[in-house]
């Protein structure tokens, strides 16, 4: 599973390059969480092409709907999204665009305005709870998205209801845009203030797959939500990328793409 999921965040981290070409993309936060929605798509949630519109599949909503590179690039990995359509980025022709639309096929809902699709999560859950349903329900978030006061109120809420087949995953690669979260409105101790909310946390290495899957299938003792804090680095395995807060847009030239793809063909 490691090599074949290696090979896979390989392919996916190109595709989300490439998207840089056409119009300019937030390549630093899909670089720094795509290896979590592969995982999730490839391993853990009943998501594929064929289930699409099925009430029994299960359900994922990328809240920091700015790495929606990431989404395309495992929606194509997946076979759910034609590969063609990424040169369609940016093009009045079609909907792959900065932020997720749900006329692509595989997105759940649109987002943009970050804080709000945690609260769209605990309605899915909730509503699934109340049919004795077993779909899983995973939230991506951004950890700047955390300033966002609906994000708090969520886990309140998630809480209160009992929620335990909402996941959420925060994606803490620990820039805000083009500033240090720690500089800007800090978060930490952040995983002592998650659960004093009364949930279930759990820190990992957000670019390991084996911890990624350790986080996802551990058993916890009681009936609360699950929060995952996914260690990241935004930019992953791009020395010219990584941890730099000017690097949260790019528009990249077909040269510079293709030095970028070389170099993480040798990985």
């Amino acid at each position: 599973m490691k090599n074949e999921l290696k090979e896979k965040s390989i392919r996916v981290r190109e595709n989300i390059l490439k998207m840089s070409k056409y119009g300019g993309a937030f390549i630093g936060s899909a670089l720094s969480c795509c290896d979590i929605i592969l995982y999730l798509y490839d391993c853990y949630l009943n998501i594929n092409k064929t289930n699409l519109k099925d009430p029994n599949r299960d359900f994922f909503f990328l809240s920091k709907g700015h790495a929606v590179p990431a989404l395309y690039s495992v929606l194509i990995e997946e076979n759910i999204l034609d590969n063609e359509r990424i040169h369609n980025h940016l093009s009045i022709d079609d909907n792959i665009y900065l932020h997720p639309n749900r006329n692509i096929p595989g997105i759940e809902y649109h987002s943009g305005s970050l804080g709000h699709l945690i609260s769209i999560s605990i309605g899915v859950s909730l509503d699934l709870k109340l049919k004795n349903a077993n779909n899983k329900v995973v939230c991506l978030m951004g950890d700047g998205e955390l300033n966002e006061g609906t994000c708090w109120e969520g886990f309140l809420i998630a809480n209160a209801y009992n929620l335990d087949n909402l996941t959420i995953i925060i994606d803490r690669n620990k820039i805000q845009a083009n500033k240090k979260t720690e500089e800007l409105i800090p978060l930490e101790p952040l995983e002592e203030k998650i659960k004093s909310f009364g949930l279930n946390v759990i820190s990992i290495d957000g670019h390991n797959f084996l911890e990624i899957e350790n986080a996802l299938n551990q058993f916890y003792q009681n009936n609360k939500s699950k929060v995952i804090i996914a260690n990241t680095i935004r930019g992953k395995y791009f020395q010219e990328l990584e941890d730099k807060v000017d690097k949260w847009f790019c528009k990249l030239s077909e040269n510079e793409i293709e030095n970028l793809i070389n170099n993480i063909r040798n990985l």
